[in-house]
């Protein structure tokens, strides 16, 4: 029974996080830019629920696992690195088309649009093998891949846009994308993962959440105007997750 319950409650987290990938896609269709500052309190969000939350639950699943430290923080170096590679290979940013003139290809915002869905397939597997961790670290990583999800259904859209793709078939792409992430939790559950590889992927998870943080979200929120406000909220993004992880 606590089984079907814990399972219904990961379910429910990625159906939330598909309404807010569809939500940032809408937004960018409406082109409200003035939405982006809340960008900021996302990368505050997420960056808190590493820093406060995976990171100590693997110092605990490494020595639970009588692993050594640096194995887990091997596996964070390469999610963080994974993600560089594949956005500096597949996914190409605004600036870089902006700097170097028009080059629209639609085949290239496809190519972004359906890595991305599987940036949202890692999210939803990672609340999965989260919440069979801890349930309170399940529920701060679901917490995190909820608020960066609206960034996700964002990129998704402009990157479609962007390189000449008509509405429509952005539109099919932010419903794959929203979709995603229930993939990646019904994965996570059909599959039985030992200790070993939850540390191994939570680790990886961590690095790959800094990195969408720090490299992509950040900038992002900074992108159209960089003010005091926007700074102020992202440091409440992670005193937010600070107090959130200490109550869990």
């Amino acid at each position: 029974m606590q089984s079907r319950y814990a399972l219904n409650m990961v379910i429910l987290l990625a159906i939330l996080a598909a309404l807010a990938t569809t939500v940032g896609g809408v937004v960018a269709l409406k082109n409200q830019d003035k939405l982006y500052r809340l960008l900021g309190l996302t990368a505050g969000v997420v960056m808190g629920v590493v820093v406060f939350g995976l990171l100590p639950e693997i110092v605990e699943l490494s020595e639970a696992t009588s692993r050594d430290i640096t194995t887990a923080m091997v596996a964070l170096m390469g999610g963080f690195l994974f993600f560089h590679v594949i956005e500096k290979t597949i996914l190409i940013s605004h600036a870089d088309e902006n700097k170097y003139g028009e080059h629209h290809h639609p085949h290239v915002g496809k190519a972004g649009a359906v890595a991305l869905a599987g940036h949202s397939m890692l999210d939803g597997f990672g609340i999965g093998l989260a919440f069979q961790a801890s349930p309170a670290i399940g529920a701060a990583v679901a917490f995190a891949v909820i608020a960066h999800s609206f960034s996700d259904g964002l990129n998704t859209v402009n990157l479609m846009l962007a390189h000449k793709n008509n509405r429509r078939k952005a539109v099919v792409m932010l419903a794959v994308d929203a979709v995603a992430p229930l993939t990646g939790v019904l994965l996570s559950y059909l599959i039985h993962f030992g200790d070993e590889f939850i540390l191994w992927y939570l680790s990886f998870f961590a690095g790959f959440l800094l990195y969408i943080a720090a490299a992509e979200i950040l900038p992002e929120a900074h992108s159209k105007r960089s003010s005091y406000g926007t700074i102020a909220l992202t440091v409440l993004g992670a005193v937010v997750m600070y107090f959130v992880t200490r109550l869990a």
